[in-house]
């Protein structure tokens, strides 16, 4: 049946900033859909535990900051030791830093790019490292943004960032895909998470945000699961290097 090119039974997925938001939503779904899930935080991810467990899928729980790279082996080390195999990453850790551009700052310049887009790809290459090893090829999801497409404001490292991110998911996929990897990356809209909390706050910022979506609302983390399901299953086999806008319409208006 078609709908067991969906199924995630027995998969093993390593998932970055799972504690809160989208990454929980993704690492929920992901779970639901048969995955053991390996959760990378800085923080314990004590809400996710208890709702992946709730599934009955397992959750490794490890701490890290992805702004050391050194980090990154023992993330990889850990998972193969414990659960025997990896077979999906989703790179969702990320922050954000707003000002001005005229004021922006290095440290928050340089705490952005080293989260947002350095950390996603060395995490990629050294799961692709362990999928190529274990001969079976892998699925990497990378998480863009509007931004990925659109300038946005008083966000310039974050913008850069994730331009960035959708830049690289093509350059894996175009080399990996040979090896039966494939990189795609998928682009949130304006999603009610922790990460918004002061736009949505903003009345008149979040009713001009509103009056751009067709959907007439804001996104949340269960409208990601699907699309994280799709792109970790063998149902998209053949996508390779591309970017999902998942959004409300927002890129189409």
């Amino acid at each position: 049946m078609i709908l067991d090119s969906f199924k995630l039974d027995g998969k093993v997925a390593v998932v970055t900033g799972c504690d809160t938001g989208l990454g929980q939503g993704m690492a929920l779904g992901l779970a639901k859909a048969g995955c053991d899930i390996v959760g990378v935080n800085i923080v314990e991810p004590t809400e996710t535990i208890e709702l992946i467990e709730a599934t009955g899928q397992k959750f490794i729980d490890i701490r890290a900051n992805l702004m050391k790279l050194d980090e990154i082996p023992n993330i990889v080390d850990r998972a193969v030791t414990e659960l025997g195999r990896i077979d999906i990453l989703v790179n969702n850790a990320g922050i954000i830093r707003r000002n001005d551009a005229i004021d922006f700052s290095e440290q928050d310049w340089d705490d952005v790019m080293n989260i947002n887009i350095k950390s996603v790809f060395f995490m990629s290459q050294a799961v692709a490292k362990q999928f190529i090893a274990q001969g079976e090829g892998g699925k990497i999801i990378n998480v863009a943004s509007m931004l990925s497409f659109q300038g946005g404001i008083r966000v310039p490292s974050y913008t850069a960032s994730k331009s960035g991110v959708m830049g690289v998911t093509r350059l894996m996929a175009s080399e990996w895909a040979k090896e039966g990897i494939n990189v795609n990356a998928i682009a949130p809209g304006y999603m009610a998470t922790n990460n918004t909390a002061a736009l949505r706050a903003d009345e008149k910022r979040n009713a001009e945000i509103l009056e751009r979506i067709p959907a007439n609302r804001w996104g949340t983390p269960e409208d990601i699961e699907g699309p994280c399901i799709f792109l970790a299953s063998q149902a998209s086999d053949y996508i390779n290097g591309y970017t999902i806008a998942v959004d409300g319409g927002w890129l189409a208006r």
